[in-house]
């Protein structure tokens, strides 16, 4: 079965409107979402997930970030604040093996989340 977010990725018209895009990122709207802005950014390379991203590769680290702060940008998020969520692994709520980065705003957050 292929990667959701790859398929994502490769399609030639995606289903889902991009928010932002560069040669490394793309970020888009969550389909389930948990807040009145969330959005995901991800990498445009199948990596797993922050424990596979390869030391020698830090410009996809650079892209990736890069690519949350625009994206929060674009959906008029930085005035207010907004979280920034990964998880990892199965205990760590991960459910798409593919790196990515939650967005959350527009409403308050509670701390600890979970």
């Amino acid at each position: 079965m292929q990667c959701p977010f790859c398929a994502l990725v490769n399609a030639d018209d995606p289903k889902q409107e991009l928010i932002f895009a560069d040669e490394y990122v793309v970020s888009f709207h969550d389909i389930a979402p948990v807040a009145p802005v969330h959005a995901l950014v991800i990498p445009r390379s199948h990596v797993e997930s922050l424990l596979t991203v390869e030391q020698e590769d830090p410009i996809l680290i650079t892209r990736l970030l890069h690519g949350v702060c625009e994206t929060a940008r674009r959906l008029d998020l930085a005035a207010e604040g907004f979280r920034v969520v990964t998880n990892i692994g199965e205990d760590g709520g991960q459910t798409v093996p593919h790196l990515h980065f939650h967005l959350l705003g527009k409403r308050p957050l509670a701390w600890p989340p979970g």
